[in-house]
């Protein structure tokens, strides 16, 4: 069961695109996961276009006929009907060169779609990716100790947005953020001092928060970071000029 969800208002800038392009990877994510705030989604979307055009949006759906544009009912002519019936003899030709230059341009297209992938192999299981990280290529895994992460390579300014595994029985040592950190669970579960975490479940912190999250079957997160963490405890101390660097 999904227990943290994004607050309605950034539900309500991600209806408006007005969310950063890795946070709105982020929300869709958890949308996508999440029945509760998918449904929050559809409603917010309704609205927004209602405000657009107005309550007749409403019975758009009700006029989708072709007659209710003025059109007449073609679907029952054939390509050489439709000619026959409103084009001339002389015009084949063109129409043709016309439809073989737009379906070869489709063909070139397709050769040039950016390569998906919907899930990844690490810590001896496949985790299925969702469908908005499809489109969005992975840097190389690099690790410490029972951390590991992949940067994705999305350009967003000074954020990062990074696919985090920590392993069974691992920790990430306790810390606070400098700016703000999203988290979304992929797979698995992890605790920390203000809770227990599950699959879908949407975290945001900043310098308000320090937690030690701790996991003994091991997780895999989707993160989005604005700047350093920084550590509090301990040895971990000395790991902060690289804070940046970790995930």
């Amino acid at each position: 069961m999904i227990n943290h969800h994004p607050t309605s208002d950034v539900l309500a800038q991600f209806v408006a695109g007005n969310l950063p392009a890795s946070v709105s990877v982020v929300v869709a994510s958890h949308v996508e996961l999440c029945s509760e705030c998918n449904r929050a989604v559809q409603a917010l979307t309704e609205q927004a276009a209602i405000d657009a055009f107005g309550e007749s949006i409403k019975e758009q759906g009700l006029r989708d006929e072709p007659q209710a544009a003025g059109l007449e009912d073609f679907s029952g002519l054939d390509y050489f009907d439709f000619l026959n019936q409103f084009g001339d003899s002389d015009d084949y030709a063109d129409l043709d060169d016309c439809i073989e230059a737009i379906t070869a341009q489709e063909r070139d297209d397709t050769n040039q779609l950016p390569q998906t992938v919907t899930e990844i192999a690490v810590g001896g299981e496949r985790i299925p990716l969702p469908t908005a990280l499809k489109s969005i290529a992975l840097k190389e895994w690099q690790g410490m100790g029972k951390l590991s992460r992949s940067r994705l390579a999305l350009d967003d300014g000074d954020l990062r947005m990074s696919l985090l595994h920590i392993d069974k029985g691992g920790s990430v040592p306790c810390h606070t953020h400098k700016g703000f950190e999203i988290t979304l669970l992929l797979q698995g579960s992890f605790t920390d001092e203000m809770g227990v975490y599950r699959k879908g479940d949407f975290v945001w912190l900043d310098g308000q928060h320090t937690h030690q999250p701790v996991t003994e079957e091991g997780c895999v997160c989707l993160t989005v970071s604005s700047d350093a963490i920084h550590f509090t405890q301990g040895m971990s101390q000395l790991l902060n000029p690289i804070g940046r660097f970790i995930y």
